[in-house]
């Protein structure tokens, strides 16, 4: 992490003081029990990040801290802002409260019901209301001001609007501004890097013309966000994406224990699928790593004499209400792998990953192997009475005909831009 916020911060739930846990796509802090209430509701709603012991990007970072120190959570506390909700009775939680029942009745209805955000006046037609703040957040991009465009995402603007009179997106306007928080920000909200314009160009590509090389780099590692982080979780390294390296695909060190022919049928399973229940299956294991690795911080830095573990643990993904039943239960699922299963199962979607991306295995002579030691299988899991194949059967939706490339697609991440609204 580039720095330490301000030990003046509080809470932005319940303002209890010197809070350690940031929630990105709300630019928020929180403290350690908001945050457990936070973890609960699942990225699709709060991607949380602990400040000192998650790495950061550093223009990341600098992005919570502009949209927290700029007042980003009047955005979600409006309402509670006017003094007619003290006389109702509404208000925000404090930090004598109570975790269960009174903070988390609290942080579901400011950001899963957005009970507090300023609604707009009712129209006949919402897809015109979208389009329109969709184009208000196109302009904005090209300011400093990061937090008029949380408030219009919140409200249901789309980073990946495409301008039909423009003819890009907001990336590409925040790209060609140089406004490297904007497109934190965006992508954030699930803004696609490789998107391009009516020309064919990409916002990375509006980047480099504009002589923003910081910017450039920080958008092609946004587009290989999703890939870069399963080889980290495997091997703790990064490919080289500036001297042309996109993809580590590690191997397990003992490769005998992954021969048998269920693996083998598991592996062909995962090879046809099509690419868009890949990008899912892709998107479901990232999702994993992350509640893996933030679990891994949560234990780490937790005073477990005050608080409560059973209370606080995510043991596995939460319901993401826009998917299906099935793929939530196939997400569920991914929790009840052991570390070798679970490697083995990321191993091969980096694989499948570099190879719908180049069309051949073989290719890119530049991308490394990493050796994953049998020390893996030292991780816990959480058991399961039926935890007897790692299959891959674990996602579910209707089949999308349209092949396209799909690695830097699936390099994006999902995030609340449709739950904002």
């Amino acid at each position: 992490m580039s720095k330490r916020l301000r030990s003046s911060e509080v809470c932005a739930d319940c303002s209890g003081p010197d809070p350690s846990w940031a929630s990105v796509n709300r630019g928020i802090l929180i403290c350690d029990e908001c945050c457990s209430v936070h973890r609960s509701l699942g990225r699709h709603i709060s991607q949380v990040r602990h400040l000192k012991h998650t790495p950061w990007p550093p223009t990341l970072l600098q992005m919570v801290e502009t949209l927290y120190n700029n007042g980003a959570n009047s955005i979600w506390e409006h309402s509670l802002l006017d003094p007619a909700s003290i006389m109702s009775g509404r208000r925000k939680a404090n930090p004598q409260d109570k975790v269960h029942p009174n903070k988390a009745e609290f942080i579901r209805a400011k950001y899963q019901m957005l009970a507090f955000v300023h609604r707009l006046p009712c129209r006949d037609d919402d897809s015109v209301t979208a389009k329109d703040l969709s184009k208000q957040l196109h302009s904005s991009v090209r300011t400093g001001n990061l937090e008029t465009c949380l408030r219009l995402l919140s409200l249901g603007a789309q980073a990946n609007f495409f301008h039909p009179e423009k003819g890009n997106t907001p990336l590409h306007v925040a790209a060609k501004a140089g406004q490297i928080l904007q497109a934190e920000l965006l992508a954030v909200y699930g803004a696609d890097p490789g998107t391009q314009d009516s020309s064919g160009k990409t916002p990375i590509d509006y980047a480099r013309q504009g002589g923003h090389r910081e910017l450039a780099e920080r958008l092609v590692e946004v587009q290989y966000e999703l890939t870069d982080r399963l080889a980290f979780y495997l091997c703790g390294r990064r490919p080289d994406h500036q001297n042309g390296q996109h993809f580590i695909i590690p191997q397990m060190a003992d490769s005998s224990l992954d021969l048998s022919e269920l693996a083998k049928a598991a592996k062909k399973k995962l090879q046809s699928l099509s690419n868009h229940l890949f990008e899912e299956l892709a998107m479901d294991v990232y999702d994993e790593v992350d509640r893996r690795e933030t679990d891994a911080v949560w234990l780490a830095t937790q005073n477990h004499s005050t608080l409560v573990t059973e209370t606080t643990a995510v043991p596995f993904l939460p319901v993401n209400p826009e998917y299906s039943s099935t793929r939530n239960q196939g997400r569920q699922k991914l929790a009840r792998f052991n570390a070798h299963e679970f490697a083995t199962l990321v191993i091969d979607i980096l694989s499948d990953a570099k190879r719908r991306q180049q069309g051949n295995p073989s290719s890119g002579s530049k991308d490394n192997v990493e050796l994953i030691l049998k020390a893996v299988g030292s991780q816990p899991s959480v058991e399961s009475q039926d935890n007897d194949q790692p299959d891959y059967d674990s996602v579910a939706s209707d089949e999308d005909p349209d092949l396209e490339t799909t690695a830097s697609k699936a390099s994006r991440q999902k995030s609340l831009g449709k739950d904002a609204h």
